[in-house]
């Protein structure tokens, strides 16, 4: 399963107090908990209004699903209205993060994994060439570089 770093607003205009904040924190970690998640400390008091903004770890693919469910435990925690911000994905140089990473491309591949020569593991990915005419072969490239600090061989078919 991946994990996500969803980001939500919760106090963007600065209405709340700091003792608020603080309550809402706690009371969104213990929320976060009770479903799997890890809210990132953050002393959200601390912060601009502009930026208070808080990070929770979460365990899925959906980025609208794990969007929705954070800013509702937002909403229950700080009684504001949440304001949806940037999801990402942890990345553990997995197979699995490979296929998260097509995924986000819209595309699907097969990925072989063998170790390299000198201690570097290898991945083949092989894509459809239509696939490849809507996404640029290098950016999928760069992207699997990145989210699996592995060498990475493209192969098209038809």
């Amino acid at each position: 399963m991946r994990t996500a770093v969803v980001r939500i607003g919760v106090d963007l205009t600065g209405e709340l107090t700091a003792d608020e904040l603080t309550a809402g924190t706690a009371e969104l970690s213990r929320l976060a908990a009770e479903v799997g998640a890890e809210l990132i400390d953050n002393n959200l008091a601390a912060l601009p209004p502009k930026r208070r903004e808080v990070e929770i770890l979460m365990a899925g693919t959906d980025p609208t699903m794990l969007q929705t469910r954070a800013a509702s435990l937002c909403a229950k925690a700080f009684r504001t209205e949440p304001v949806i911000g940037v999801l990402t994905f942890i990345s553990h140089g997995t197979d699995e993060d490979a296929h998260g990473v097509l995924a986000g491309f819209g595309v699907t591949g097969v990925i072989e994994r063998r170790p390299g020569d000198d201690g570097w593991d290898i991945i083949t990915v092989t894509l459809r060439k239509s696939d490849l005419t809507r996404v640029p072969e290098s950016r999928v490239h760069t992207a699997l570089e990145a989210s699996t600090n592995c060498e990475v061989r493209i192969v098209t078919v038809d």
